[in-house]
């Protein structure tokens, strides 16, 4: 018992410890956050944590407290009243604030992630089975396709199930919009560290958006069941700085230009316009 509490004591700091921006053995918790999407994430984690284990350790001490003071051995005459409406009160009203204290936050961080009104480029993404396809839309339509690299392919400094022959590029402190859409079924586009996940549904075209903080390379998984080789479809982003960004667009055979153009001739829209706009150009 005293290594278990002892165990309980530490969990707190190994949760910290073991996060990072890409998985590790026994890792406890979740990535460490790598843009404002998913330190928003975290904090609203961290919320509910609070909330969960005041209400279990409440329930607990409750359960305790009924089986001392109304044990057999302890009240031999059972009482013969079967409603207080006080603690009717009590148990009706306290749940309904701890809900109102869950859905504020909740609507907030749902706003916050659902778009950007002001995106500095775009990236296309299209499920397949069983890897990703990826456009460029404001950068001269570049394009490639993206597939788990074979584990007797793997070199030096890749990982296993996560690491892809084209990795995603993508530059960091930008307003990214992304759309995502799929050719087949339904997948799901899921990046833990950047606080990402976006279902891609043939037929439809769904948004999202994503600030990546800081330099790095993150990875990601298809997180809807979608056939046979669901699991080794696997998203590799590499986070690189504005500069070096830039000069893999022209390496790729983009453009620049086409980006400056759209961000100086397009004027300011409503959000719903601004969705309308890069996906008449990535069809």
């Amino acid at each position: 018992m005293h290594r278990f509490f002892s165990l309980i004591a530490l969990l707190p700091f190994v949760l910290i410890s073991t996060a990072s921006a890409s998985p590790d053995v026994w890792q406890l918790g979740m990535q460490a956050p790598a843009s404002p999407s998913a330190e928003h994430l975290h904090d609203f984690h961290n919320l509910l944590l609070y909330i969960i284990t005041g209400i279990v350790f409440f329930v607990l001490a409750l359960l305790l407290f009924v089986i001392i003071r109304f044990n057999k051995r302890a009240n031999p005459v059972p009482a013969k009243f079967s409603h207080n409406v006080l603690v009717e009160v009590v148990w009706t009203v306290i749940p309904v604030i701890i809900l109102i204290v869950i859905a504020i936050p909740s609507f907030k961080l749902l706003y916050f992630l659902d778009r950007t009104a002001e995106p500095e480029m775009t990236l296309k993404l299209t499920g397949y089975q069983w890897y990703w396809g990826y456009e460029y839309p404001d950068h001269g339509g570049v394009n490639f396709q993206s597939y788990m690299v074979p584990a007797s392919d793997l070199k030096p400094g890749q990982v296993r199930l996560l690491s892809t022959d084209n990795p995603v590029v993508l530059p960091v402190d930008t307003n990214i919009q992304i759309l995502s859409t799929a050719s087949d079924v339904i997948h799901a586009w899921a990046v833990p560290a950047l606080g990402v996940k976006i279902d891609a549904i043939p037929g439809r075209l769904n948004e999202t958006w994503v600030n990546i903080s800081k330099p790095g390379t993150y990875f990601g998984q298809c997180s809807e069941i979608c056939g046979k080789d669901h699991a080794f479809m696997p998203i590799e982003i590499k986070a690189v700085p504005k500069e070096e960004f830039n000069a893999w667009v022209v390496a790729q055979g983009g453009s620049l230009r086409a980006a400056v153009e759209q961000t100086s001739a397009q004027p300011p829209e409503t959000s719903e316009q601004s969705i309308e706009q890069p996906a008449q150009k990535t069809e």
